[in-house]
């Protein structure tokens, strides 16, 4: 590991970037974290991926407080299963809609995602204590693309069929499955592509189409 690489993941380079924040963005944002300070109210849930590239708050030019943001491998929700196992996904999911009353879902997809590589790749063995089974969620999504796809197109329509697998696991929850059909809740897909900045939205009919940027 270079001098770099470790001078970028020490506590003095976390404590530099703090002091960034309390100097240049404290300032115009303070009265908001005060507000903030004794409870949140997001009306909008993100599930994205855990990638350092894509930053959902920052992408879709949120203010603190505005998305209540879970973030794990690929973006993966998995069925509903209430036993009594440890489901860090669906605890979250579970306050953001119960309790928050959150009324839209969006599941944030992105280019170059490694979760959806190893998916139809094949993962590196580092992994294989919990990558591999994590991306199972999403096995049925290797059927839904076309097998003539290759580079970044056979990519981008595997980030986009795992993002249908969330937002199908999704409706699995009773919960979730009674405020969409009663018109409180709505589930949205979206895709992010890290080069160019290009957002993809998913319509209710399972196309994808670019999102104006202007």
């Amino acid at each position: 590991m270079s001098d770099a690489d470790k001078q970028a993941g020490s506590l003095d380079a976390l404590f530099e970037g703090y002091r960034r924040f309390r100097h240049e963005a404290w300032p115009d944002l303070q009265r908001r974290y005060e507000s903030l300070a004794h409870g949140q109210a997001p009306k909008v849930m993100v599930i994205g991926c855990s990638d350092s590239r894509v930053d959902p708050q920052q992408i879709l030019g949120a203010a603190p407080g505005e998305l209540f943001v879970l973030r794990n491998v690929a973006a993966l929700v998995p069925p509903y299963a209430p036993d009594q196992a440890h489901h860090g996904a669906s605890a979250a999911i579970e306050f953001a809609v119960r309790v928050l009353g959150v009324r839209r879902i969006v599941v944030l997809a992105h280019a170059g995602c490694g979760g959806v590589k190893a998916l139809f790749d094949g993962a590196p063995p580092e992994v294989s204590d919990f990558v591999v089974s994590w991306m199972g969620i999403a096995d049925r999504a290797r059927s839904e693309v076309d097998p003539a796809l290759e580079g970044e197109e056979r990519s981008r329509a595997g980030e986009q069929a795992c993002v249908g697998v969330t937002m199908e696991n999704l409706m699995s929850f009773p919960w979730i499955r009674e405020r969409v059909e009663q018109g409180e809740l709505a589930i949205t897909g979206m895709h992010f592509g890290v080069a160019t900045g290009c957002l993809r939205c998913r319509d209710d009919r399972g196309l994808w189409a670019d999102v104006p940027a202007n």
